[in-house]
């Protein structure tokens, strides 16, 4: 079997064939959450959402068939240099056929050259990409629980008794609102709010993102090219002019009816005024007059993040469906167990 790499920044026809793969596993992979489009798909693929070196390879299709999988390889150089998260694709059609397993090992290979122990993934829990990976041997990490909030299910003046609760707490603080790229003069404390994430949970043996100013350049350039409305909402402590908070959201023009929630952040020294609660329900209120065709808004947060859940709970979000991280040692595919993985 012949396994290609190819370049996602100007091999479109590849690029395009990686996303029939993905979009005809969607119904089974995951049949209950938002579509992406193919416009933010090509715009995820060269470089995925951290930004680490990434590879994409895909197995060309024989005979005038189309390529029936695929897969990318993120090889992180700033932290976790001792891991490689791999994404993998085989079309519905052709599962059990061993390709899986195939592009696992060769995965796995291409992480040992890039001398990394251990190879991480996730899966939607009850599909065949879990029962694939448990059958791997890997072992399961943080669970991240997806929920969805439903706006026309929330009840009349709730809202505006969250609004107020928040701003009971809130003194001394005032909200920012922008739409699109960072302005500069807040790139710095955007900077400050997303590394302020560092102490959410997080799977064992993996150490937080670090992020710095061009990462936030770099989120709101792919934005742009994804076609996405992006729109921020950020909190200012007045006496020292820092900011304290943020929270982003992402509307696909191709979807317009659901909402895509980012980044929600409040840094250490301004946690405890309810600011999370006071910038979600300014986000909904910015929402309500750009986005009228919105109807859902979907987040995911770990498991055991309990400030953030209590906070979604709040706003009305429900549970949608469970995430499972996985990660699997090097050494453990090249030692050939996988090879029952394909039973799965």
């Amino acid at each position: 079997m012949r396994i290609e790499r190819f370049d996602p920044a100007t091999d479109t026809a590849q690029v395009r064939a990686c996303y029939e793969i993905y979009a005809a596993g969607l119904p089974v992979d995951d049949p209950v959450g938002p579509p992406t489009g193919p416009r933010v798909f090509a715009g995820w693929l060269p470089a995925g959402w951290s930004f680490a070196p990434r590879e994409t390879w895909l197995v060309p299709g024989e005979g005038g068939d189309p390529p029936p999988a695929a897969y990318v390889l993120d090889l992180p150089v700033r932290q976790n240099t001792h891991l490689a998260s791999a994404e993998i694709w085989v079309h519905p059609g052709q599962r059990r056929a061993r390709l899986g397993t195939a592009l696992l090992r060769h995965a796995a290979d291409r992480a040992r050259g890039a001398r990394r122990r251990e190879l991480t993934g996730a899966t939607r829990e009850g599909t065949a990409g879990a029962a694939f990976a448990a059958a791997t041997g890997a072992r399961v990490g943080l669970t991240e629980v997806r929920r969805v909030l439903h706006l026309a299910d929330i009840p009349g003046g709730q809202l505006d008794r969250l609004r107020g609760r928040a701003q009971a707490a809130a003194a001394g603080y005032s909200l920012l609102t922008w739409t699109g790229a960072t302005p500069e003069e807040y790139v710095d404390g955007a900077v400050a709010v997303d590394n302020a994430m560092a102490d959410a949970p997080h799977s064992p043996g993996k150490e937080p993102h670090v992020n710095d100013a061009q990462h936030v350049r770099k989120s709101d350039d792919r934005a742009a090219v994804m076609g996405l409305r992006r729109y921020s909402v950020g909190v200012r402590h007045d006496a020292s002019g820092e900011l304290a908070g943020l929270t982003q959201l992402s509307v696909d023009p191709e979807t317009p009816g659901w909402g895509f929630q980012e980044l929600t952040a409040v840094t250490r020294p301004h946690r405890g005024h309810r600011l999370g609660l006071l910038i979600k329900v300014a986000m909904m209120d910015m929402l309500a007059a750009a986005e009228p065709g919105l109807e859902r808004i979907v987040t995911g947060n770990a498991a055991t993040n309990e400030h953030m859940i209590a906070i979604n709970a709040e706003l009305g979000f429900r549970v949608l469906d469970h995430w499972l991280s996985w990660q699997l040692d090097v050494s453990q595919v090249a030692a050939g167990p996988v090879a029952s993985a394909a039973q799965a």
